[in-house]
């Protein structure tokens, strides 16, 4: 296996992520929620512009990379209690379970915490086996459910899963 950086994303990755984040999607999700939500939600979260803009604000996004290629990345920005969200978090399928997403959750953990967060909390479809089971792997737990209408007919049906810090 090549040898793998985690690192801050580079503004001129947002592309590359965008192209990423739907190739894993759009393989991952069927199942789980509809093609039709599958491109609603890609249209709404994984733009070139948001991306930069999320940059902009400060928001920590990491990229996974063999060589130049983007693999994987994460996302995460602080909460208003205090704690730290890991927002998006994402290994293409033929890098999957070589460990780096849980270094990517471990690198964003670290971060948190530098910065006095005492929780790391994520959302994940409670269809979603394949990512909970990693999750708990990495010390996360399940804290509630939440169901929320995101427009055009769609719904997330989430667990809230944190990890102490």
């Amino acid at each position: 296996m090549d040898e793998i950086e985690i690192a801050p994303l580079r503004l001129e990755e947002a592309e590359a992520l965008v192209d990423l984040a739907g190739f894993i999607w759009r393989r991952h999700y069927p199942g789980i929620i509809t093609p039709e939500q599958i491109e609603y939600m890609l249209a709404q979260r994984y733009k070139p512009g948001l991306v930069r803009q999320l940059l902009a604000r400060g928001d920590l996004w990491l990229a996974a990379r063999a060589g130049e290629t983007l693999i994987g990345f994460a996302h995460s920005h602080p909460l208003q209690e205090g704690d730290y969200k890991l927002d998006k978090l994402y290994v293409h399928p033929d890098w999957q379970r070589h460990g780096i997403g849980g270094r990517l959750a471990d690198t964003l953990a670290s971060h948190a915490r530098r910065h006095g967060s005492g929780r790391l909390l994520l959302r994940v479809n409670r269809q979603n086996q394949a990512a909970i089971g990693a999750y708990l792997k990495n010390g996360f737990r399940v804290a509630t459910v939440i169901v929320e209408d995101i427009g055009n007919g769609f719904v997330m049906d989430d667990y809230v899963m944190i990890k102490e810090l």
